[in-house]
């Protein structure tokens, strides 16, 4: 067992694996689903580990977490996934204090994503931290990151463009099927899975397809059948899955099912059909991608349509870069006092002895008032506080500090 590890920047780290070296398929070997997390986190104290959280989606499996070196977040994750150690550390990143920080920041802004200024991984982040700290694994430097971390971006989302128009993995697949299927209105579309990305895509497609041809399965079925009567379209129960994809011309899946949904037996034969996975790892099987007649996409494939909205994204990178930087400051500056609050506790209590014992006073300290006498604390406090964040020199400024309040 490792051992615990102070939660400071220098021992902050962020361990993970994305789009940029690995495709959807190997990715998905390193997939986190919520039984996983689960795991995960009920193992993370054998590995010394007590304030981590997982981000998982369909472009990145990373852990970010206080620990003593890398490894530990390493082992860690590879002892809940599918992939092997060796893969992931062919393909993996590993970032460590201010860096690790920073690309959260880029992670939360979208700067990051596979479609820049994708906003859907707010949303993501938001749930992986909320999982972790409901089972006691975000500590006090860990939240503070965090909020600071949504500011940036919400900030970033106020002031920039960078998530301007409609550009996301959803609306990337609208804008494929647009692009390369004829005749829409005519086709019949089935959209598995109707969680958040799921029901983005269903809107997505109702809005800009201008069709109501579609119909909606989840295996929960009365969140399909909410989402279908709210956007006036079908639903079917996932009993009827076989039958409904036979009938499609396109399919599309999102799903956080850990194994494939799609099998070769439900579209083998059954005429031509465009299928559009958007779940990571991959629900539909690589039998049923090579099927004759089915053309098969992925959320790397759809990752590469560029388009005008993308293009006006990237000029606003260094907008959003400048925020981050702001925010990086004031969460290092809340840090450096962070540091110092035990000295501060100490002196505080030195003055409020110094208050209470007139041997110690001089005569112009001991005629104030009991409230006078806690402001002039709170401004020696708060000096003190400032010196101490610009020059380090705890031990002088102490001395200082108590000089000021009897003089």
């Amino acid at each position: 067992m490792h051992t615990n590890n102070k939660h400071n920047i220098d021992n902050f780290w962020v361990v993970g694996i994305n789009y940029k070296k690995s495709d959807a398929s190997v990715r998905g070997q390193f997939a986190i689903g919520n039984e996983q997390y689960d795991r995960l986190l009920s193992l993370a104290p054998q590995y010394g580990l007590t304030d981590i959280f997982i981000l998982s989606t369909c472009n990145r499996t990373e852990i970010y977490g206080f620990a003593a070196n890398a490894g530990q977040l390493t082992d860690l994750i590879c002892s809940v996934t599918a992939g092997d150690a060796a893969t992931f550390a062919d393909i993996s990143y590993t970032k460590n204090g201010e860096v690790a920080m920073e690309h959260l920041y880029h992670v939360g802004a979208g700067l990051d994503s596979q479609i820049l200024g994708d906003y859907e991984i707010l949303g993501q982040i938001k749930k992986s931290v909320r999982h972790a700290k409901e089972h006691g694994f975000i500590g006090a430097f860990m939240e503070r990151l965090i909020n600071s971390v949504l500011q940036a971006s919400k900030a970033i989302k106020t002031h920039t463009a960078l998530s301007g128009g409609t550009v996301s993995v959803s609306f990337a697949a609208v804008q494929y099927i647009k692009e390369y299927v004829a005749d829409i209105k005519d086709k019949k579309i089935v959209l598995v899975g109707a969680g958040k990305i799921g029901a983005i895509t269903c809107r997505n497609l109702v809005d800009y397809l201008q069709t109501s041809n579609i119909t909606l399965i989840n295996r929960t079925e009365e969140t399909a059948a909410l989402l279908a009567k709210e956007l006036d379209i079908l639903s079917a129960p996932f009993a009827a899955l076989e039958e409904e994809l036979a009938a499609a011309d396109i399919i599309l899946v999102s799903t956080n099912a850990p194994e494939p949904v799609i099998l070769k037996k439900h579209i083998d034969g059954k005429g031509r059909k465009l299928i559009i996975d958007l779940s990571v790892p991959c629900n539909v099987a690589v039998a049923a991608q090579q099927s004759s007649g089915i053309t098969f996409v992925d959320v790397d494939m759809l990752s590469k349509i560029k388009d005008e909205t993308l293009q006006k994204r990237k000029a606003e990178v260094p907008k959003a870069i400048a925020i981050i930087e702001v925010h990086i400051e004031e969460l290092k500056d809340w840090y450096a006092m962070r540091k110092h609050v035990p000295v501060l506790k100490e002196v505080k209590s030195k003055l409020k002895e110094i208050q209470i014992d007139p041997m110690l006073l001089n005569e112009s300290v001991y005629v104030l008032p009991h409230e006078a006498h806690d402001e002039k604390i709170q401004k020696v406090l708060n000096s003190l506080a400032n010196k101490m964040r610009q020059s380090n020199t705890v031990g002088c400024n102490y001395i200082e500090a108590i000089n000021n309040y009897i003089a």
